[in-house]
């Protein structure tokens, strides 16, 4: 079961309280105040960890309490720190503030590490308010109260390139042939309700990922459908693919709408780099490209992913501006390197 979005509750640990002590000691009659601090409570923390793809652990337990710290002790001795309490989650998890929606933080690649609930500070024990003009003091410092708070754990799929169309515009099948996944694949809309990630290998060692997101219908950037679902996971991807049947009737009407869906949920996301890819080629029996309106595409391309038509030319294709976009991202990195 895929699930992409979960209310956590966590608690982070309450420190120690300082204790009130004094030295009693044999031949030491005035020992003096030594009561140690308390220890610090536990934090929350979120990380990341590449070998998780949903976050539907946190459907069964929905409490997180960390340790608290141990009281202080006589002699000095400062009380045992409490232990951290981890929530593994998988990379591209966004955390919000459940209850002010505040952007916490998010964890993109694994073993990314995030604060979201800090413990409590332990609490000063006799020992340390002893001055020249105090010097047996039996104040003491109780430990402060560990931060609580509801989180909103968000999951958004990261991906190289995003399969975007209809329902029942072959992007399962897609993804099927040209990766390892094996998502759900049926002829009524729908079949797929939650997004499926698939590794496409190509000669030299060389490969990236595809997500094969739900299906989008008009009204999707309002939530229709399972818009919401899809739009979510597509903020993450590098291009996009907008899959339009060879057998609609109106391609640029297909295509201008699941331009405009994507556009009305995020400018950003409609300024990504992407293509068309005209899919289910063999029901031609010829190849062949409509010739659509499609400004500030890549690239148009027709495939049948049963036949395996076309999907040499779409898979370089794809490639050639992933690695452009990589040396595109990496170039201020090096002109950053070669200043003085």
């Amino acid at each position: 079961m895929f699930v992409d979005r979960v209310l956590v509750k966590v608690e982070a640990g309450t420190g120690g309280s300082g204790q009130v002590s004094f030295r009693r000691e044999k031949f030491v009659p005035m020992g003096g105040p030594d009561g140690g601090d308390g220890g610090r409570g536990g934090d929350v923390i979120v990380r990341a960890d590449r070998n998780l793809t949903t976050l539907l652990d946190y459907t069964y337990r929905d409490q997180w309490t960390a340790e608290r710290g141990q009281h202080g002790e006589g002699s000095n001795r400062t009380g045992r720190s409490g232990l951290d309490v981890v929530l593994p989650v998988p990379p591209g998890t966004v955390v919000r503030d459940a209850g002010t929606r505040e952007l916490i933080g998010e964890v993109i690649e694994h073993d990314d590490a995030l604060l979201v609930a800090k413990g409590g500070r332990g609490g000063k024990g006799n020992a340390f308010f002893v001055t020249a003009t105090h010097q047996s003091p039996r104040e003491w410092q109780p430990g402060e109260e560990g931060q609580v708070r509801t989180l909103e754990l968000e999951l958004k799929l990261i991906a190289d390139v995003g399969l975007v169309g209809q329902p029942n515009a072959g992007k399962s099948t897609l993804l099927s042939v040209i990766s390892a996944a094996r998502p759900k694949i049926a002829d009524y809309p729908f079949t797929t309700l939650s997004p499926n990630l698939g590794v496409v290998p190509l000669s030299d060692h060389r490969s990236f990922v595809v997500a094969d997101l739900p299906g989008i219908i008009e009204g999707a950037h309002e939530g229709r459908g399972l818009g919401f679902q899809f739009l979510r996971h597509s903020e993450r991807t590098r291009l996009l693919a907008f899959l339009i049947p060879i057998d609609v009737d109106d391609w640029q009407q297909e295509l201008d709408q699941l331009r405009h869906e994507v556009a009305s949920y995020s400018a950003e996301l409609a300024a990504k780099p992407w293509c068309v890819v005209f899919t289910k080629l063999d029901l031609l029996g010829e190849s062949w490209i409509p010739d659509i309106e499609a400004s500030g595409a890549f690239g148009r391309f027709a495939i049948s992913a049963p036949g395996r038509q076309g999907l040499d030319t779409l898979l370089d294709a794809w490639w050639r501006e992933l690695l452009a976009l990589r040396v595109a991202a990496e170039k201020p990195l090096r002109d950053a390197q070669l200043l003085p």
